[in-house]
This record gives C-alpha cells, structure tokens and sequence, in this order.
C-alpha cells in the first residue's frame, strides 16, 4: 500500500465502521461509495481541463448532492439513483438497479462530504485501487455476505498471471469475472514489465480486456474496480457483459483467458412453476463446440474457455478436484483437452485459501492448438503445493512469495527448459515433476487426479500443525462434507 493513501484509506475505513454500527455491511457501504466516488469523478471530468460530456443530467450533478440535507437529500438520492440506472454504457451499467442502503441521511451527507474532500481523477491509480481493493477484501472476508466466492485470492491471481506473462496489444478474457481480480493483475503485469508506447497503452486501457459476469452486484463492483484503475472510460462503454458465458459460443477468440469459474458443480435455472413455486432445473448447454454435454457448471467452463482462444492462445483456469477425476463427460473432456491443446501444467492446491469453506482447487494451464491428428500434449508438469502444507485464511493466508518455487520451477520465460525437483532417490519430496501422455491416458478415466509425496500428519505425530490449524482443518472438512450433502439431498428432492 503506498503511502500516499494511507489518509484516504484511514476516512473510508473509519466511516465503514460508523456505518457498520446502522448494520450498513461492507458491500452495502461499497455499493454506496462506487455511486458517489464514480459522480464525483463524473463532476471531475465535466470540468477543466478534461470539459468532457459525461452523460449526467445537470438535475443529478455532484453538485446538487452537495447542497441538500436531511429528507430533501435522502428523496434526490434515490431519485438519482433511479434515473442513472436508465442510462446507457458505462454509466447505466454502474447504476443499474442501484438502491440507497444508508438510511440516515446525516451519515449520507457525511460521506459525500469526505468523498467532495478529494480529488480523485488525479489521485493515482495505484491509490484509489488500494482503497477499493481493501474494501473488496473485507467484504470477502465477511462470510455472511457470500462475497467471497466472487473474490479469488490476489497472492494465487498473481502467480497465475506472471506464469502466463501476458504480452502488451493482446486480448484477455475472464467468462466469470468477478470482482475483476484477473484484468487489474494483467494491467499490472503489463504496465511494471513493459515500456509501453502510446499505441500499446490506448490498446490497455481500450481494447485488452472483456469479460463476462452475471450477478448485477458484482459486475457493478467489477466495471467500477476497473474504471478505478484507468481501464476504460468515464464516457464509454464497460468492458463486463452481464450475459451467461455458457449460453452461445464465443463471438470471438483471444489472446488469453484466465478465470477462476464459480464453485459448485450444478448449473441451475430457476423458475415458478404452476403453483406457483420456485423451482430449479439443471441446465445442461447444447453447443456445437462442446465435446460432451454435462450440467457439471466447471466441466462446461472448461470446454467454454477452449473455444475462446485464439489456435495460438493461452489460458489458466482455477477448478476444483472434481474437475480432473469425474467419469463420464469429465472423461472425454480430460481426453478431448490432452488430445486438442497442449495442457502443460497443473498446480495442486491447498485447502485454507478460498473463502468458499474446504474448497480443494488445481490451476489448469493449457495452450491452444490448430487441429492435428496426433495428441498436442505430450507430458504434464505437476507442482503439488497441497500435501503437508498449511493455510488459513486469517493466521496463515497465502502469499504471492509462497508460489515463488512455482513460478520458477513453471519457468514463464521458457518453459520447455523445465527441470523436476523431484527424484526417485536423491529427492522423494520433490514438488515438481512430470508425467508423460501415455501414462495419462492409461489412468483409469484419464484421471489427473495425481500425487506422489506422502502426507506426514498421517505418519509423524511429533510434527502435527498447531491445535488452532488442525481445529480449522476439521471445521473446513466438515463444511465442504455439508456442502456435498446439500447438493445430494438438492438432487433426491
């Protein structure tokens, strides 16, 4: 966090909590500060030297929240809201059923006072992305609000991100956005490891990114991060479709896709039926495109993400275990992705990392290819940063330099000069090695479901975790083992 923020960051945290005693939640208070901060820099852009036309009607300027009090402002408020909502582009799709969740109009007028307090088109964009990035954080970690299955962990996004190393004037997708954690790490990457020209950087802040995310919230959340961090325009039009990926086929290809699709192995629609009731129906997507035809939500997100890239495209994709083992479709899945693109590296990770309780996730990395009669894959790299390893979300939370040893072992910069840490003898508790097609495809199901290094908490009970790790352990075990009964009793019924 740079410095330069801190005094912003310490007002928009201590209102926070000013309003968390109103039961205001963190993504109510977020949702509020997007409308205000986005209309004030909307006021911002209006006025020299920028003299652009933002689309705002002069009944709802910044300017004419600033003067009102009491019920008066509350009743404009909402008014505005209302109409924005109703605009076009970017505006429209930020505003977009937007509500008033601050019902004391006295804080409401303390909050547009400390948000008039600054100037924030100016401000960097490194700063306004830590407070909004915090914010997103906090309301993750706020496990009531199920916020947290929109928010990957930004240590993981990271290493993803600098394994696949993005090149600048190439396109980049994410079929489930989110709260857009994937496209401000590219923007990242791009701007820290390039000297970007002119073209290059109206083709970032423009052209790069495009994405897909379907719960209103979090796309709002999503097009205001990233408008936060100078990609897109204040005039334009958001880069985040608010369509189901799954639908259609892609109506176009890219350079790279990297996505962690949500969690929860059924895709359901929901309905009304003839009393009256909510139904769900699974929903199973017959594209010609696809392989096979499965109501498995990760399964249908892999084969999606295939057609999306370009034949000499890239893609790195969080799923969960299920994923590499199920048979059936899963299997000619496995197959079909071994056989058509060249799907290099899989990233076994631990529990403890996800706010989405006893999640057990894998990176896939794989590269598009033309069409060919032999197999494009011919081995798989593994690094297994899940056996005898330990994270908890609030003691022990990843970090970015807790995948160094895989990102150097994955070798961005060339990867077909790769070297196992692991030996049969002179090394057994090597993390990273390879297995060859043949030995794949031999597996029952064509099961990726690989490991090797032995699991010392069942064998060595002088080094067992700390009470509190193992007590989280359990806890999160029995979660995930809820979860699975859920879905089966969602299936009897």
């Amino acid at each position: 966090m740079s410095p330069a923020s801190a005094p912003i960051i310490s007002k928009v945290w201590s209102f926070c909590t000013i309003l968390k005693d109103d039961g205001v939640s963190y993504g109510d208070y977020l949702e509020q500060l997007t409308y205000l901060i986005f209309l004030k820099m909307a006021d911002e852009y209006a006025k020299p030297p920028y003299n652009r036309e933002v689309g705002i009607p002069k009944q709802y300027a910044w300017t004419t929240l600033k003067n009102k009090k009491g019920a008066e402002l509350e009743v404009h408020y909402i008014e505005l809201l209302m109409a924005l909502g109703s605009k076009k582009g970017l505006l429209g799709q930020v505003f977009i059923k937007a509500q008033n969740k601050i019902q004391d109009p006295a804080k409401l007028a303390r909050l547009i006072e400390m948000i008039d307090s600054v100037q924030w088109v100016v401000m960097g964009a490194d700063v306004k992305g830590d407070i909004y990035e915090g914010l997103l954080e906090r309301n993750a970690e706020d496990t009531k609000s199920g916020a947290g299955q929109y928010f990957t962990p930004r240590a993981l996004i990271k290493a993803m991100v600098a394994c696949v190393s993005p090149e600048p004037g190439k396109t980049i997708a994410d079929p489930a956005c989110g709260t857009g954690g994937f496209f401000l790490a590219a923007y990242d990457f791009l701007v820290e490891n390039h000297q970007l020209d002119k073209e290059q950087k109206a083709f970032l802040k423009h052209r790069t990114f495009a994405g897909n995310e379907i719960v209103a919230n979090t796309r709002r959340l999503c097009l205001m991060n990233m408008f936060l961090h100078n990609i897109g325009e204040i005039d334009g039009e958001g880069a985040v479709s608010p369509n189901d990926a799954l639908v259609a086929p892609p109506s176009h290809t890219v350079d790279y896709v990297l996505a962690n699709p949500p969690f929860g192995k059924k895709s359901v629609m929901s309905f009304t039926n003839e009393a009256g009731e909510q139904e769900t129906d699974d929903l199973t997507y017959n594209r010609q495109d696809f392989w096979a035809t499965t109501s498995n939500k990760q399964l249908n997100f892999v084969q999606h993400i295939r057609s999306m890239l370009r034949t000499t495209g890239m893609a790195a994709v969080v799923v969960p275990d299920n994923v590499l083992f199920e048979g059936g479709a899963g299997e000619t899945i496995r197959r079909k992705l071994l056989e058509t693109t060249d799907l290099h590296t899989i990233l076994r990770l631990p529990t403890g990392i996800f706010y989405a309780q006893g999640v057990k996730a894998n990176v896939l990395f794989f590269d598009n290819r033309e069409a060919n009669p032999k197999p494009w894959t011919k081995e798989v790299w593994y690094y297994d940063y899940r056996t005898n390893i330990h994270h908890t979300l609030k003691k022990k939370p990843l970090r970015f330099e807790d995948l160094a040893e895989f990102i150097e072992c994955y070798s961005p910069e060339n990867r077909h000069q790769r070297k196992a840490t692991w030996h049969a003898e002179k090394n057994p508790e090597g993390r990273w090695r390879a297995f060859s097609y043949e030995e794949l495809i031999a597996r029952d199901k064509t099961s990726l479901d690989v490991f090797w290094l032995k699991d010392k908490s069942l064998t060595d009970l002088d080094n067992l975790p700390e009470p509190d790790e193992l007590a989280e352990d359990i806890i999160e075990n029995l979660e995930a083992g809820l979860e699975s009964f859920r879905a089966v009793l969602a299936e009897l019924k």
